[in-house]
């Protein structure tokens, strides 16, 4: 098979829901020699998909990426998640896709004139995800809710907290690998979709979150699923 004529490759970011993956494809995994990360293949007729279980955070996520993007060439990324929820809306179990992130973390505010959170290379700190692959996610599964993602090493569970990042910067969810991956993804032209589920609501905390981690894990990753295998998905969406 020439590299023109090759299936299309995912790659999957799992920081702490690998858990679901396993359940899900079991057997049908393959174990895929590397160096730095443990890789598995789930191998069908429509694509080839590379899981990396990065760990939790932004420099674990962003080198998870970069090591798929380099290593296995891959077409785009797909990352599946829990998260906090920002928003009276935004109650355990909704499902939202991701159109924009803010790194709130980052700030070079006081020797540079950008806003908190901003980088130099982005007009605004709202660093936009693949609209296309949106598109097609909200297609294909109208009840995601398109999202701006507050991301940063932090986990967010006090309700004060979570509506400050909410009034800051108009965000709908928190959690801890979304800017790692969206910022090198678009340095390297490679699309991302980035599916997740609340776990914990705006008033939850980490004992919701240790509650419903597992069934939150599961019911986005079905819905990863169900996009990706649609065949009007196009997942050389660059």
């Amino acid at each position: 098979m020439t590299e023109n004529s090759r299936k299309p490759r995912i790659g999957m970011i799992v920081a702490v829901e690998i858990g679901a993956v396993a359940k899900r494809y079991e057997s049908k995994l393959v174990d895929v020699p590397s160096v730095g990360f443990e890789v598995k293949l789930y191998s069908c007729a429509s694509y080839d998909m590379y899981i990396v279980n990065s760990g939790a955070g932004e420099i674990a996520s962003s080198s998870a990426a970069q090591f798929l993007i380099s290593a296995f060439k891959v077409d785009m990324i797909v990352n599946f998640g829990v998260v906090g929820g920002l928003t009276e809306e935004m109650t355990v179990s909704k499902l939202a896709v991701i159109t924009s992130v803010v790194h709130y973390d980052f700030d070079v505010s006081e020797y540079i004139s950008t806003r908190k959170a901003q980088y130099a290379n982005y007009p605004s700190c709202y660093i936009p995800t693949n609209e296309r692959l949106v598109e097609l996610a909200v297609a294909i599964e109208p009840t995601l809710k398109k999202v701006i993602c507050a991301s940063g090493d932090k986990f967010i569970g006090a309700p004060e907290r979570k509506q400050a990042l909410n009034r800051e910067y108009g965000a709908d969810i928190c959690e801890m690998e979304a800017a790692g991956i969206v910022l090198t993804c678009n340095r390297s032209s490679v699309p991302c979709l980035l599916i997740k589920a609340v776990s914990d609501s705006m008033r939850g905390g980490a004992e919701e979150f240790q509650k419903e981690f597992e069934r939150c894990a599961d019911i986005c990753l079905d819905t990863v699923e169900r996009i990706i295998e649609n065949e009007k998905f196009d997942i050389i969406s660059r």
